[in-house]
């Protein structure tokens, strides 16, 4: 029995791809209406309309009925992670699925994992995934990080199906921070998008975004063709084109003037990159990593800055080298 943590938009698509082979999938949901609708209407109205969902997939509540699944996808948004897998026993492999760092502590969503899990496996999965596409059925690539390269290649066999191919690697870190810091500069893009800049700015800020993931990244020991990857420049890629990406779409927003308060009081779903762009900020300057687009996000969530002028902050910025 395979389990996922987190009936959301992902959560769920991940339930339904897994369960194309028929495989029994546990789906915990936070509330009775989503687990209800579910199991009696074949559906997620709430996070992933528009598709019927596999009868394997079965909605549950009770989080401890996740204990004696033999893996644990965990779908949860970042901030929550430590307070739910902390309600979960058993010794299970736990393949991490939400991408952001924690606020406080700083830590990685497998770090997280580690301090709360006991002796449980930890692997990643980041990637290029929009999870109506990949409800869908539509060909995904994604990186399945796991420290232990054997387990690694288990849990990627086991996950995978014809249209949804993993690449495994042991670089959880590299996987984690490329998927981390895509969501806040996707938020940057959606912003370039919605105040009309341009797609030339749309993709100098993509590589220079890019530049500033792959700093950060190397500083805390990610490998640099993990970066490149699908877990890194795929992702990033992905959210920074497509008003699809909540954290795109949340930019978009802040772009046409709106204030980011409203913006996220107004959603149902979790645009990761706005908790995810302060501790960001305050991990790379611990580790002295110049990072001005991450910055830049971080001024205009607190509203302390208005686009024009980090614009123009940006564009004033003293000329360097390309590969600095």
């Amino acid at each position: 029995m395979i389990g996922i943590l987190g009936a959301g938009a992902w959560g769920t698509a991940l339930a339904q791809v897994i369960a194309s082979d028929a495989t029994p999938v546990r789906l915990w949901a936070r509330t009775p209406a989503v687990a209800d609708m579910v199991n009696k209407a074949r559906q997620n109205a709430v996070y992933l309309p528009d598709r019927i969902l596999r009868n394997e997939i079965e909605a549950i509540t009770d989080i401890s009925a996740l204990a004696d699944c033999d893996l644990l996808l965990v779908a949860s948004p970042a901030q929550h992670l430590r307070g739910l897998l902390a309600q979960v026993g058993g010794r299970a492999p736990r393949i991490l699925c939400a991408k952001g760092i924690e606020a406080g502590s700083r830590m990685l969503m497998s770090e997280v994992a580690a301090d709360v899990s006991g002796p449980a496996p930890i692997a990643v999965l980041s990637g290029p995934t929009f999870a109506h596409e990949v409800a869908a059925g539509l060909p995904t690539a994604v990186t399945l990080a796991c420290a232990d390269a054997a387990l690694g290649s288990d849990l990627a066999a086991r996950i995978a199906r014809p249209g949804f191919r993993p690449y495994f690697s042991t670089d959880v870190v590299g996987a984690e921070i490329g998927g981390a810091v895509k969501n806040v500069l996707a938020i940057a893009c959606g912003v370039v998008a919605g105040a009309g800049l341009g797609q030339n700015a749309r993709a100098a800020l993509i590589a220079r975004g890019f530049a500033e993931m792959t700093r950060f990244g190397l500083a805390r020991g990610a490998e640099a063709e993990t970066l490149a990857g699908l877990s890194g420049l795929g992702d990033l890629v992905l959210t920074c084109s497509s008003s699809s990406s909540r954290n795109f779409s949340l930019g978009e927003g802040l772009g046409e003037g709106r204030s980011a308060e409203m913006l996220l009081a107004d959603r149902r779903t979790v645009a990761e990159g706005a908790a995810t762009a302060p501790v960001l900020a305050e991990a790379a300057r611990a580790v002295s990593v110049d990072m001005p687009i991450v910055d830049a996000v971080c001024a205009l969530l607190a509203g302390r800055i208005a686009v024009r002028e980090v614009v123009e902050r940006l564009l004033a910025r003293p000329l360097r080298s390309e590969q600095d």
